[in-house]
Formats: structure tokens, C-alpha cells, sequence
């Protein structure tokens, strides 16, 4: 998976001052910060990189605390980097790895190991207290729920305890197994004594990229699993405060995205598609140390930061076409009932 990057990014100098200098943009080095770069070469891919890079540069500076970050847009022929910063750098990636752990898990769906429809078991001494999701507001244990009802909960909301039932179908040296072999060894969950139960773990803001788009061109999983993923991390439920917040429906159903939290960790990753449904931009926002690390809430700087920065992207790259495979969204149709 080859990604186009300039000279001065490859010697691993400032995103901002990458684009102002290889697109020709007139930026001095005093140059505010805050304000993006007004290129006067190179094509429009670029010219929209460069700005993906400064709204970046400028948000991630306002919210303050330390960055890792891996961004890029479609080319003609292959992505170009927009953001590179600190992007090999190991680090613990929280609820953003629940992607590659139900990655991990359809890998034994699509090779006939496991089924969506087949039936785990919920029990009291499983549920996470207190965590995120609804299997711990439920109180009704034991119970039986599909491996597909576990993932979607995983996925959409969150939920902690739909790590561990994951675990009891796909242990974690298995998990991690899996995810080397798909070219993915920084991406790996933290084994505990129990071979059923892990950590999230770590990933690094490119090997998170890099799944994220191995996941849209199909070669990741199978096309059913593929999508089953994609219609999760794109429905209406899954996470809201950062990237798709100043979104429309339709705006949100556009972007498959994937939020973690844990102490004063505030990360997100994703892929916003264009219009067709063709990938468009690739994204893994690594943030921690801002303030307020017991708000977990939309107010957070670095989830503000986010937010900002998502309909920045969006208005950047209206009119812009992706490339690759294409995913149609799935129409929300609300219901009253009945």
C-alpha cells in the first residue's frame, strides 16, 4: 500500500511548512499558524492536502497537549499525505483498536470458524461495570446474544463488554496472530492471565490508517464482512462528538468513524467517502495530555478540535472525487414505532 509523499515530509519536517514549500504557497516562516496556506501550485489534489494539513496544524495547536496523526487524501493514482505527525509512533490506541478486534474476529467468519448468527453467553461476572455500551445498564444475566448483536454494540456504541465477549471466540494470542499476519504487528491487544480476555492495546496513527484503507479496498476482509463494518461505523448511532458532529444526516452517513477514550486519551480514526461512496480521506487522530481529562464529553479540547476539523475537511473536499472501491451508505429511515 504505497502513499505519495513530498521530499520535505519524507525528512519528517512540519505538514504545514511540507505544503507551503513543495506546492510553491507564500508562506513565510512567521506565518500565522491558525491560517491556511494560499498555494499557487501543483494540482488540486494537493492544493486541498495542503489545506487539510494547515486546518489540522491549526486546531490541533489550539487544542493544545501532544498530537500523532496520519491523514491522507485520494490521488489520482495513489493518496497523498495531508498530516504526518509523530505517525509511527507506538501508542495505546484505547476503543479505536475495536476495530482491528472485530477485524480479527470476522477473519474467522470468512474463514468459516465462526458465524454472526451464533450465540454467546453474557453473564454477570462478563459485564464491565460502569463502561460504556448497554450490556452493563441491562441487569438481566444470564443471557444469549449473536456474535453479529456483540459486534454491532462494539462498534457503534462502544460497548466494553463486547470486548470480552469477543474474547471468548477469538483469544487474544489468536487475535494477534491474525492481525500480524494481516501486516499489522504495531496493532495488537495487550494479553491478560485470563487467554480470553485482553487490553485494548497498541496501534500506531499509520498502521491504523493503513487497516483503515486495506479495509475499504477489500483487502482486509471479505465484502460481506467489509461492508457488515462499514454499515456499523456509518450508522447514526456510532459516534457523534468529534469528526461528525456540525454534520447533517446525510453528511454523517458519509464517514465510518471510530472513537477512543481512556483517561487523557481523546483519540478518533476513520474514512469520510465522497458522494459515490468512493474513499475520499483516511484519517487516525491520536490526542492526549489536553485538559480536563475526566470530561469525556463533546466539550474536551481535543474532541472540539475534532469537530472543527471534520467540517473542515468536508467543506475542503466538496466537490472532490475519492478513488477505489465504492461503499453506498445506508438511507436512515427513522421510525415511530409500530
Amino acid at each position: 500500500m504505497t502513499i505519495r509523499m513530498n521530499r520535505r515530509a519524507a525528512l519528517g519536517l512540519g505538514t504545514v511548512a511540507t505544503a507551503g514549500t513543495v506546492l510553491g504557497g507564500a508562506m513565510p516562516a512567521a506565518a500565522d499558524p491558525g491560517r491556511e496556506p494560499e498555494t499557487r501550485a501543483g494540482s488540486g489534489g494537493d492544493r486541498v492536502a495542503a489545506r487539510i494539513g494547515a486546518a489540522y496544524h491549526r486546531e490541533s495547536t489550539r487544542a493544545g497537549g501532544n498530537w500523532q496523526a496520519y491523514v491522507s487524501l485520494a490521488g489520482p493514482t495513489e493518496p497523498l499525505v495531508a498530516v504526518s505527525e509523530s505517525a509511527d509512533r507506538r501508542i495505546e490506541a484505547y476503543s479505536v483498536n475495536k476495530i482491528a478486534v472485530a477485524a480479527a474476529v470476522l477473519d474467522k467468519v470468512d474463514r468459516g470458524l465462526l458465524t454472526l448468527d451464533q450465540q454467546v453467553e453474557v453473564t454477570a461476572a462478563i459485564v464491565v461495570p460502569g463502561g460504556d455500551g448497554i450490556f452493563s445498564l441491562d441487569g438481566a444475566y444470564p443471557s444469549l446474544v449473536t456474535l453479529g448483536h456483540a459486534l454491532a454494540n462494539l462498534l457503534t456504541v462502544s460497548d466494553d463488554t463486547a470486548v470480552r465477549l469477543c474474547g471468548l471466540v477469538c483469544p487474544a494470542a489468536e487475535l494477534n496472530q491474525i492481525l500480524v499476519a494481516k501486516g499489522f504487528p504495531n496493532t495488537q491487544v495487550q494479553p491478560v492471565a485470563n487467554p480470553n480476555r485482553f487490553f485494548l492495546g497498541t496501534s500506531t496513527p499509520r498502521e491504523t490508517h493503513d487497516l483503515l484503507r486495506a479495509l475499504v479496498a477489500g483487502t482486509l476482509l471479505s465484502p460481506a464482512s467489509t461492508a457488515f463494518v462499514l454499515r456499523l461505523l456509518r450508522s447514526p448511532v456510532a459516534f457523534t462528538d468529534g469528526i461528525r458532529r456540525t454534520m447533517s444526516s446525510a453528511e454523517r452517513a458519509r464517514i465510518a468513524t471510530k472513537a477512543g477514550w481512556f483517561a487523557d486519551a481523546r483519540h478518533e480514526a476513520g474514512v469520510i467517502f465522497d458522494a459515490a461512496g468512493a474513499p475520499l480521506v483516511t484519517y487516525a487522530l491520536f490526542a492526549d495530555g489536553q485538559a480536563d481529562p475526566g470530561d469525556y464529553g463533546a466539550t474536551h479540547p481535543a474532541v472540539q478540535a475534532r469537530a472543527r476539523l471534520g467540517r473542515r475537511i468536508l467543506d475542503l473536499t466538496a466537490g472532490v472525487g475519492g478513488s477505489g472501491t465504492a461503499h453506498r451508505g445506508h438511507p436512515y429511515r427513522p421510525s415511530n414505532g409500530g
